[in-house]
């Protein structure tokens, strides 16, 4: 529970000043709302909407695969059984999946991978801004809001941003497995041994979660559903406001599943789907008019590890949410599952660029020119056409 932060007055204290104050002397802004949730560690595609009607799926994904729990939504594709309030959001055609969908880069390490991710360079440690940003900066009067305890990369730079923090501090351990394992992935002896001990780690943090409503290991793993659509209305709540902010981030972290990704992922995708549930019933009528993203840096393997889990991989799945979709299937192709079909034989092969979408995104709904797309918000990306017409 957020408790008494969720009031009014405690939203106002976790602003920024320089956010209220462009609050207070702006016009009420154009009615479309953008919100970008960034699901830090590699989440896992396979699991985030699982290809049941691939006739590879089920040999690949062994003990993780999902049969008959699996979220219909058509011949081929399901959604997680954690997922119910985006399923009817899909089946009201208002949600869509992209199923192989990866950034530029293709290093399997976290910080390289969310650099790229969230900077939307063609390469990593091009630049210190965030796209979203720059895009904010080359619509000119727009307000952006971040949500967390630190504003996240991607709405960093020139263009001024607003903040606010739901609860507590950053926890500077809650990161460092994640560090570990892109220090060590490569070594035959420390690599295992690592693996083993988180699946430990893992198994002490989900039973305290299944005590706490999600929270476990003091809060790392991230809001419980509760909390996490309290967090989606309250986010709701500034966008709809008379000069609200148009655009916002939202990062989630705790989707690096090594070990034991059955239990663990079902309550991290749980505190997703509540967010965008509150987002969706705090909205209302305005809901009619917001696109929400969800991304991740990287997908996992398309085989299970030895721990029940996954490791680093490539092409993942992004989820595209709002009123204002058009109505649809599958964003992008499917490779399949075929063993010639993987990337480097391990990974869902990346048959959609990541920036294609968002530039799609915000030319249609946010009017941003393609010119501006393909120097400022994503620089060097001439190449990359803009999806367009998903709104």
């Amino acid at each position: 529970m957020i408790g008494p932060s969720l009031s009014r007055r405690a939203f106002a204290a976790g602003l920024s000043l320089p956010f209220l104050a462009r609050v207070a002397e702006a016009a009420v802004p154009a009615n479309r709302k953008l919100v970008v949730i960034v699901c830090r560690g590699g989440m896992d595609g396979l699991s985030v909407a699982p290809p049941v009607g691939d006739p590879d799926y089920r040999a690949l994904r062994g003990a993780l695969a999902l049969g008959d729990t699996a979220l219909k939504l058509d011949g081929t594709f399901g959604l997680h059984p954690s997922l119910p309030a985006i399923h009817k959001l899909a089946r009201a055609g208002q949600a869509r999946i992209a199923p192989a969908v990866a950034t530029s880069d293709r290093a399997r390490s976290h910080f390289e991978a969310q650099d790229v991710l969230e900077t939307g360079a063609a390469g990593v440690y091009a630049t210190t801004s965030g796209w979203l940003n720059r895009a904010v900066s080359a619509m000119g009067k727009v307000e952006a809001l971040s949500v967390g305890p630190t504003a996240p990369l991607i709405l960093r730079g020139p263009a001024a941003a607003g903040s606010w923090s739901p609860g507590r501090s950053v926890d500077a351990q809650a990161r460092l497995p994640t560090l570990l394992q892109d220090l060590y992935r490569d070594d035959p002896l420390l690599g295992p041994a690592l693996a083993r001990g988180l699946q430990t780690e893992t198994l002490a943090r989900d039973t305290g979660a299944n005590m706490t409503g999600g929270q476990g290991m003091q809060g790392r793993a991230g809001p419980g559903r509760e909390a996490a659509r309290a967090m989606g209305e309250a986010l709701a709540g500034f966008l709809k406001a008379p000069g609200g902010p148009q655009v916002a981030a939202v990062s989630l972290d705790g989707f690096d599943t090594h070990a034991n990704q059955a239990g663990l992922l079902g309550v991290r995708l749980s505190s997703l789907d509540a967010l965008v549930d509150g987002l969706h019933g705090g909205l209302g009528p305005v809901w009619k008019d917001a696109v929400v993203l969800a991304v991740t840096e990287f997908g996992r393997t398309a085989r299970v590890n030895g721990t029940g889990g996954t490791d680093h991989g490539t092409a993942s799945t992004a989820l595209l949410l709002g009123g204002a979709l058009k109505l649809g299937g599958i964003v992008g192709d499917w490779p399949t599952l075929k063993r010639e079909a993987l990337f480097e034989e391990r990974d869902v092969y990346p048959a959609l660029d990541l920036r294609a979408l968002e530039k799609g995104l915000l030319a249609d709904h946010l009017g941003v020119e393609r010119r501006a797309l393909d120097t400022l918000v994503f620089p060097e990306s001439a190449g990359v056409r803009p999806l367009t017409g998903l709104v």
